[in-house]
């Protein structure tokens, strides 16, 4: 059985093993379960020395981690200079993106939680998908539509219906069919990984005032109104549509446990704005667990001590959450 969670260290020359270290170096005041990191082990000795234990496999990592951060190494990318992305750098977080989910899917690991990569310098060593998320989803042989992308702080979750589009794509790209996956998607993970039995969900509207009954647009009446007729028909606790612009505040959040959000910024933007330091990426509709701080590889403050690692905290937390309560989740017949 997996004694720990595999956390890929993204690009070893952004904020991945500075942040995963002090992740390790708060393990008990932040209550974390045992771990280790996934990537080029010199990466880390060079920054913490002898605080740092290559292990040969995932069944160490339980003896090493009280004593030091355990690290399976995957590919030397030589020298890493913090800061200065190269080739190199891009072909050992994809190696370790790959070990991790491996390890996830095998039962090597308890799940997976992915440090920050670059999606430019993957690209020009041969990566072809969108992001992590969507190489997780066809590595663990999931359908592009059931790996769902929820944002999540400790006063709100939400859930994208679509993602990385360009704004006038979004009109076009909202169809029933859709919402009712992210939505059914949705309502499983807050069972699956959470434990809440009857999750409350609230979609917010597509344009100004949820297009106050067709004067400000017709897709809410025509396409999101339709949508949620038909969830609510299946037993599904949701509301709205709701102006988005009150939908954010403290008395309304405390009326749902997760907001569908038309497009990525609708949603982004509050969830940023609540928890830009502990906000989590978490991916449902997998068979295995992956979150992700929700941040990106920060090349700019690379190799200075001052990145902030209460994201990668809350996401190593929120896999462990999910561990638990999938451990007493059954399978609705």
């Amino acid at each position: 059985m997996a004694s720990a969670f595999a956390i890929s260290s993204g690009d070893p020359a952004g904020i991945g093993p500075e942040i995963i270290w002090k992740s390790w170096s708060s393990r008990e005041e932040s209550n974390l379960p045992p771990f280790f990191a996934v990537g080029d082990k010199n990466a880390f000795t060079a920054l913490y020395g002898n605080r740092i234990q290559a292990i040969e496999a995932p069944e160490e990592a339980g003896q090493v981690f009280a004593n030091a951060l355990p690290v399976l190494h995957v590919h030397d990318c030589g020298n890493v200079t913090p800061g200065e992305p190269d080739a190199e750098g891009a072909r050992c977080a994809l190696q370790a993106l790959e070990m991790s989910v491996g390890l996830a899917r095998s039962g090597g690991a308890k799940g997976v939680v992915t440090g920050p990569v670059s999606k430019a310098l993957l690209k020009n060593v041969g990566f072809t998908h969108p992001g992590q998320t969507e190489f997780i989803a066809e590595r663990c042989g999931v359908a592009k539509s059931n790996a769902v992308m929820m944002l999540a702080g400790p006063s709100l979750c939400v859930v994208p219906i679509t993602v990385h589009i360009a704004l006038t794509d979004v009109p076009s790209a909202l169809t029933n069919e859709l919402i009712k996956a992210r939505a059914r998607v949705a309502a499983k993970g807050m069972t699956r990984n959470f434990g809440i039995e009857q999750p409350r969900l609230a979609i917010a509207g597509l344009n100004p005032h949820a297009g106050e009954n067709g004067n400000m647009g017709r897709e809410e009446l025509d396409v999101i109104i339709p949508a949620l007729e038909e969830l609510r028909s299946e037993g599904m606790d949701i509301i709205g549509p709701l102006p988005a612009d009150t939908m954010f505040h403290c008395s309304a959040r405390a009326k749902y446990d997760l907001a569908l959000c038309c497009y990525h910024d609708q949603g982004l933007v509050p969830l940023k704005t609540l928890h830009f330091d502990d906000g989590v990426n978490m991916t449902l509709g997998l068979p295995i667990i992956r979150t992700s701080p929700d941040h990106g590889t920060a090349f700019d403050i690379a190799g200075k001590g001052i990145a902030n690692a209460n994201s990668m905290i809350a996401a190593i937390q929120m896999a462990e959450t999910a561990r638990h309560h999938r451990q007493n989740y059954v399978e609705p017949a």
